[in-house]
């Protein structure tokens, strides 16, 4: 374990459970993190996991961009839940991106555990590109790819940051649990809008 390790579990922690409690300071946090894991990252040898930081860092502009103004009138965003139809798109991409980037790091790289690095990296591009939309499903699908972390960190003897992934799955669940909560009651409000006028 090291500093930067270190610094980089704790502004994780910090963006996660800005992100539960749906606080735009989420994405700040999030990019000092992003910015420290692609250095404990590339010296992990995990290529896939590095530049998914580098995804992840564009990803926190967009998100802070569309919580604050995505929403209907250019408002904040509220919470929605995932179509069929965009659920089955991103099954699919994420299928293509495990094969395609597991093959290349595979062939063309020293990578670790390139197939499984390959899995968490198209599977958490999934989960972070819903929560920029604040869909509720984002929580579940980051749950799920956090435990396969958690084992792939102990793997990597990154033991601190396979804590935080456990920590991340407990936040999760929170994430999960708080967000429906909101999304049960912007529909309760807007059910009840038409009466109230």
């Amino acid at each position: 374990m090291s500093w930067l390790e270190s610094t980089a579990v704790l502004f994780g922690i910090v963006s996660v459970f800005l992100s539960v409690r749906q606080n735009i300071w989420s994405w700040p946090t999030a990019i000092v993190n992003v910015l420290l894991y692609v250095l404990v990252f590339r010296d992990a040898k995990l290529y896939a996991d590095m530049g998914l930081q580098v995804v992840y860092f564009a990803l926190s502009l967009y998100g802070w961009y569309e919580w604050l103004y995505g929403g209907e009138n250019r408002t904040q965003l509220k919470v929605s839940r995932i179509t069929a139809r965009t659920a089955g798109a991103l099954l699919v991409l994420a299928v293509a991106s495990v094969a395609a980037l597991g093959t290349f790091l595979a062939h063309s790289t020293d990578a670790a555990l390139p197939y499984m690095d390959s899995a968490t990296t198209s599977t958490s591009l999934v989960a972070q590109w819903l929560m920029t939309r604040k869909v509720l499903e984002n929580w579940a699908i980051w749950m799920a790819v956090d435990v396969v972390y958690v084992g792939m960190f102990i793997f990597k003897h990154l033991y601190l940051t396979a804590g935080l992934y456990a920590v991340f799955f407990v936040l999760a669940a929170m994430g999960h649990r708080e967000w429906k909560q909101s999304w049960n009651a912007d529909r309760a409000a807007a059910a009840a809008a038409p009466t109230a006028a």
